[in-house]
């Protein structure tokens, strides 16, 4: 039987709903427009259009893997960010709306540096590095958006990643959008890399930093993505107070790390910067809904090689 756009919808709707899914009517919209190949606005204005027996299969599919609580992004194998699409899979975490600030941060300072007075002759082009970069998202769109503006080779970006899956997904993402000759990809552990540049001017990382105990209790959606990505150590901050605890032998002066926290871990987090690098800049930067989201931990004017 021929069924129309908005009776599937409608159906997959209710089954969602009853799985669990806290997006039920938006998941079964976007699923339906990745099995009819097209966008979900489409979806929205064609509610009497047919869909066929095929696509309906599709469609079915893709609703019963949904049910069990995979990701949308993943069946789709898709997600925009910074308004760029990114392919997505379990070999890295799918990109979240709220990092989008780091993007914010890391181009605004990219701005003031290239915009501000002429650099000297013959400079070297700032130093851009994502650690633990996953799907590439962060590095991909600040590539992008820089060349946009015209910044051309006045910056060089680093990502790194300690898998070798995750790397080749971002690598792949950077093919896509065109940047991959201005993204220098190698694996690594934080800043322990062979090729480590002798100063980098920004660092930007969207580390784990969920509680190991707490990643047990995530919704069941993120039990598809590496648990690697998410585990942060007992309090969630293993792995930032390790980066944070290495950031004297890293940035250049005036040089800024801009790394996505926890929103009930701003405190801790500059405790920690205050006693691993005692002097320094820290403030915290809060996304769209007022949530603590970013910690931006700045060299102080003059001081290099050491904390």
């Amino acid at each position: 039987m021929i069924a129309t756009v908005g009776e599937v919808v409608r159906e997959a709707a209710a089954r969602l709903r009853q799985s669990g899914s806290e997006t039920a009517l938006l998941d079964a919209e976007l699923l339906l427009g990745h099995a009819l190949h097209v966008e979900r606005a489409s979806v929205l204005a064609y509610p009497e259009a047919q869909v066929g027996p095929a696509q309906q299969a599709a469609f079915e599919a893709a609703v019963i893997r949904r049910a069990a609580g995979e990701p949308v992004a993943y069946i789709r194998g898709t997600k925009e960010f910074y308004g760029l699409a990114f392919m997505v899979d379990d070999r890295a975490l799918i990109p979240r709306p709220e990092t989008e600030l780091l993007v914010d941060l890391g181009l605004a300072r990219l701005s003031r540096v290239l915009s501000g007075a002429p650099r000297p002759a013959g400079a070297p082009p700032l130093v851009v590095w994502d650690v633990g970069t996953g799907s590439g998202a962060i590095a991909v769109a600040l590539a992008v958006l820089a060349r946009r503006r015209g910044y051309g080779q006045e910056a060089r970006f680093v990502a790194t990643d300690v898998s070798a899956d995750a790397l080749a997904l971002a690598t792949e993402n950077s093919v896509g959008h065109g940047v991959a000759d201005v993204i220098e990809f190698a694996p690594a552990d934080l800043f322990d890399w062979p090729g480590r540049p002798d100063a980098v001017d920004v660092v930007v990382a969207n580390l784990p930093y969920v509680p190991s105990a707490v990643v047990p209790e995530l919704p069941i959606a993120a039990s598809f993505e590496p648990v690697v990505a998410l585990d942060g150590g007992a309090d969630g901050l293993e792995i930032l107070r390790e980066l944070i605890g290495e950031l004297g032998s890293v940035l250049d002066e005036p040089g800024a790390a801009l790394l996505e926290i926890g929103s009930d871990q701003a405190d801790a987090v500059l405790g920690l910067a205050a006693h691993l690098l005692p002097g320094w800049l820290a403030l915290i930067h809060a996304d769209l809904s007022g949530r603590p989201r970013v910690v931006e931990i700045g060299r102080p004017t003059g001081r290099r090689g050491g904390a």
